[in-house]
């Protein structure tokens, strides 16, 4: 068994390019806006009214007729 961590990458050079800090702010950015976005689409979202009880519904099991003899 291999407890080592596993790091897949395709140019190895490139592996720690993104958490450099000129890089952060403009993920901050994007992650504000993206939440931003979800908050606009959660405020404008309407009430649904929930569906009516279904009408009951009788069914036949089959093999589930059972006699009890006396």
């Amino acid at each position: 068994m291999n407890n080592e961590q596993l790091e897949l990458g395709i140019n190895p050079d490139l592996r720690y390019r993104g958490a450099t800090p000129a890089r952060r702010g403009g993920r901050i950015a994007r992650a504000s806006w993206w939440f931003t976005q979800m908050r606009n689409m959660v405020s404008r979202a309407m009430d649904w009214e929930t569906a009516g009880s279904p009408r009951p519904e009788q069914i036949w099991i089959p093999g589930a007729h059972r006699e009890v003899k006396v």
